[in-house]
């Protein structure tokens, strides 16, 4: 039985399709306030720990007062401000983070002793389903996850422009997107309000940061994931596909 199919949670009862007409226009608040009143087991969220999803984290814990799981996919290949921030981040919120990773290697030069210099260069699909993929559907599987919370807007890339705020993934489980209908600037606005702590990246051409190789500033006028897999043709990692 592979990771994925662990743990397989049942199908939900929920009325995805009718909940997306109720929370079309809603603020995020609203949309966690009703996922964890709703599934007050089995809730999760993931995170890179960019700024939108420390925006959650910050509703979730500070303002809700109802701290889930926070799920970080380590995968060793991270800038060296995320990884002080994520730290950070746990003094602050006193974060329940649960840590996952490519098995049985620790560091990046491990990782490269394994399985070869800058995998990313040679198969893109293999490094991400060895650092992002099997790592997270192990993880929500180990935690018996029902739904998880992402952090991903619409405005962010024309790959996300008719994203759902609920929607269910491939193994069955419900994928909240609260900040799906926010924009841009809607967020930043609720750092400014909340003095929400964010990646210093962010104010140096980087608004979608991840892995350190494969990330780059983005231009004016162009995707806040443009410079995500430049060059490459992809648009996702393959967590939310």
């Amino acid at each position: 039985m592979t990771s994925s199919t662990a743990s397989r949670p049942q199908t939900t009862s929920f009325d995805l399709e009718q909940l997306n007409q109720k929370f079309e226009t809603a603020f995020p608040r609203e949309i966690l306030a009703w996922s964890v009143e709703n599934i007050p087991t089995g809730l999760v969220q993931t995170s890179a720990f960019n700024v939108d999803d420390l925006i959650i984290t910050d509703i979730l814990y500070r303002d809700l007062k109802h701290p889930v799981p926070v799920v970080f996919l380590d995968t060793l290949h991270h800038f060296p401000q995320t990884l002080e921030l994520v730290a950070k981040a746990k003094e602050v919120y006193n974060l329940d983070l649960q840590v996952y990773k490519t098995p049985d290697v620790d560091t990046r030069e491990a990782f490269a002793a394994k399985y070869g210099e800058a995998l990313w260069d040679k198969d893109i699909l293999k490094f991400h389903d060895l650092t992002k993929i099997e790592p997270l559907q192990r993880g929500l599987a180990e935690l018996n996850t029902i739904a998880w919370i992402t952090g991903r807007r619409r405005d962010q890339a024309v790959t996300r422009a008719n994203m759902p705020i609920f929607e269910l993934d491939s193994n069955n489980r419900i994928k909240v997107n609260p900040l799906a209908n926010w924009t841009r600037e809607k967020s930043w606005e609720y750092v400014a309000e909340h003095g929400v702590i964010y990646n210093p990246l962010h104010d140096q051409g980087y608004p979608s940061i991840g892995d350190e190789p494969i990330t780059t500033p983005v231009g004016e006028g162009e995707d806040e994931r443009a410079g995500r897999w430049r060059g490459t043709g992809k648009t996702e990692c393959g967590i939310h596909i």
